[in-house]
């Protein structure tokens, strides 16, 4: 038989990749339980439960920070789509946490997060936005209204100068539709005053 291969370095590779497929699934489970402690709280926040909402933020922020402290010399780690997902997903329900109870949006500061994930983040603002600007607009609180609508169109301003492509590219699209589903919202409100 003919030894073509080299196998002490496929060896070496199979170590390396059934070692790391535990660091991945570790990285998975707690990016999955944060990014739902982020969904639980941009939900408490629809349903106008800021305390909720703040819990389910730290507590998706420790996992988030847990895997970083816990993974810091591993890239591959923090690397892994489940982890970006998260951090994504907390960025999206930090900021919108701070539009609701500051009316304002700005720097996330409880964990290190990474410039993509931040933009992506950002993205996915005007979503929450138009769900909460169709809530007000329910309650008749058009200056909520108009405010959700003025805030997707300084987000969108911002984003239009970063040239985004790719993935960020679809996530902006996305943020530009629902910036016009919020345009709408509004002209149907004002159309009742």
């Amino acid at each position: 038989m003919l030894d073509m291969l080299q196998k002490s370095y496929v060896n070496t590779l199979k170590k390396d990749f059934l070692a790391y497929a535990a660091i991945r699934r570790d990285v998975i489970k707690n990016s999955d339980d944060a990014l739902h402690h982020a969904k639980r709280a941009i939900f408490a926040l629809h349903r106008d439960d800021a305390a909720e909402a703040k819990a389910k933020l730290t507590q998706s922020a420790d996992l988030l920070s847990g895997v970083t402290r816990k993974y810091t010399k591993n890239t591959r780690a923090q690397s892994e789509g489940s982890y970006l997902a998260a951090l994504e997903e907390f960025v999206e329900a930090s900021l919108f946490y701070q539009f609701v109870t500051t009316g304002k949006i700005g720097e996330v500061k409880s964990i290190s997060i990474p410039p993509e994930s931040y933009i992506a983040g950002l993205c996915d603002v005007p979503g929450e936005l138009l769900r909460y600007a169709i809530k007000a607009a329910t309650e008749k609180d058009v200056k909520m209204v108009k405010k959700c609508a003025a805030t997707g169109q300084e987000i969108m301003g911002e984003l239009i100068e970063f040239n985004l492509t790719s993935y960020l590219r679809n996530k902006f699209d996305q943020a530009k539709n629902a910036v016009r589903r919020m345009e709408e919202v509004v002209y149907e409100v004002s159309l009742r005053e």
